[in-house]
């Protein structure tokens, strides 16, 4: 099987001690005042979310969710796996409101695989009180010095526990935010574009669907899908939920030869 654990990776340890937690069931937490051991707070068929006890780069809270399976690096990925990435980012969202004081602006409850997530609270004002992304290699939070097996960072701004010199891996210079890489890579392969960076990304059409972008074909109607990396969801006999799995060669009828866009 493709990216199987790897011996002494601390997400793959980490992913494993979890395997006792109760699928699709956050965790109430319970550890003792004062404990620096991590909180598993989500696992599902994909993810592994646990709360950074030990070292968070935020007082507010810093969560972390790792793939269950060893993937190197989100240059791994593929368009088929952007419903993976709205997914962790949704899971994010979610797990980070949960941390949030009763007065600050949160979001409703949501699973990760919630096709959209509607909320009252501006898109704007939760983009600035949640930051969610990866840190690219070569650089490397060297608190969570683990550079691969893929995993997103996702906190409460301000970081104010991450000091100088860890503050660089959070930074422009190695920071990519997922919500770029959703973006972007929608970008590349889809005839709807979805300008990176722009401050009102987030509230375009093509954001609300979680697998824009990861169907591929051409104009013949022809599909040439790559396969995701998601665990199949085996209850409704489909792939991950929002997923597109592996296509077959699919030609328009001589009746209807509309180009197939790419969304």
């Amino acid at each position: 099987m493709a990216f199987t654990p790897k011996p002494g990776c601390p997400m793959c340890g980490m992913v494993a001690t979890a395997s006792n937690t109760p699928l699709n069931s956050p965790r109430s937490p319970s550890f003792p005042v004062g404990s620096t051991q991590p909180e598993i707070l989500w696992r599902d068929d994909n993810f592994t979310a646990y709360r950074e006890k030990a070292n968070p780069v935020s007082s507010k809270g810093h969560i972390i969710v790792a793939f269950n399976l060893h993937v190197p690096s989100i240059y791994t990925l593929s368009s088929s796996d952007l419903p993976l990435l709205v997914n962790v980012r949704n899971l994010a969202r979610r797990l980070l409101s949960t941390l949030l004081p009763p007065a600050s602006p949160s979001l409703p409850p949501a699973t990760p695989n919630n096709a959209t997530t509607v909320t009252s609270t501006p898109l704007q004002t939760v983009d600035q009180l949640f930051r969610i992304g990866f840190i690219t290699p070569p650089f490397k939070d060297n608190k969570i010095p683990v550079t691969d097996h893929l995993h997103a960072h996702a906190f409460i701004a301000p970081g104010d526990l991450m000091g100088w010199w860890r503050g660089v891996a959070y930074s422009a210079v190695a920071w990519y935010s997922i919500d770029d890489l959703i973006a972007e890579i929608r970008e590349s392969v889809s005839n709807n574009r979805v300008k990176s960076g722009y401050e009102n990304r987030a509230s375009a059409p093509i954001d609300m669907v979680p697998h824009a972008g990861s169907r591929m074909g051409a104009a013949d109607g022809t599909e040439y899908t790559e396969p995701s990396i998601a665990i199949p969801d085996e209850e409704s006999g489909e792939g991950s939920p929002g997923l597109v799995p592996p296509q077959s060669p699919i030609t328009l009828s001589p009746q209807s030869q509309i180009p197939t866009l790419r969304v």
